[in-house]
């Protein structure tokens, strides 16, 4: 595998980990206030949020800043399809628009 395409992975990866704090900090919210489950919730989402902020210093050192910004917004379309698998959430006709806006701006950047 090419350095790049392990690169590309590497963000695409680094995003999804990043979603899943989202998916943690839901689950909190539909739990009683400082219940076992709303603050394993929490503790997860810190864990995962620890776990990404080394993951991108790391992919930092390998890839420019301005293509690993370029691809966060990767985590907002991971974020949409695991809040719609997981919490049954609905995907509007506007949430598609923004996830061919946000595939096209990377594809025409990864193009160059």
């Amino acid at each position: 595998m090419s350095v790049k395409i392990r690169h590309i992975a590497s963000l695409i990866g680094i995003n999804l980990l990043y979603a899943c704090v989202t998916l943690f900090t839901k689950y909190a919210s539909q739990q009683e206030f400082m219940s076992l489950a709303y603050c394993f919730s929490l503790a997860g989402a810190i864990a995962v949020m620890g776990a990404y902020a080394i993951g991108w210093q790391q992919i930092l050192k390998r890839v420019e800043l301005s293509t690993a910004y370029m691809f966060k917004g990767t985590s907002l379309i991971f974020i949409m399809l695991l809040a719609w698998m997981l919490f049954g959430e609905q995907i509007t006709l506007n949430n598609i628009i923004g996830a061919c806006v946000i595939i096209t701006g990377i594809a025409l950047y990864a193009k160059e």
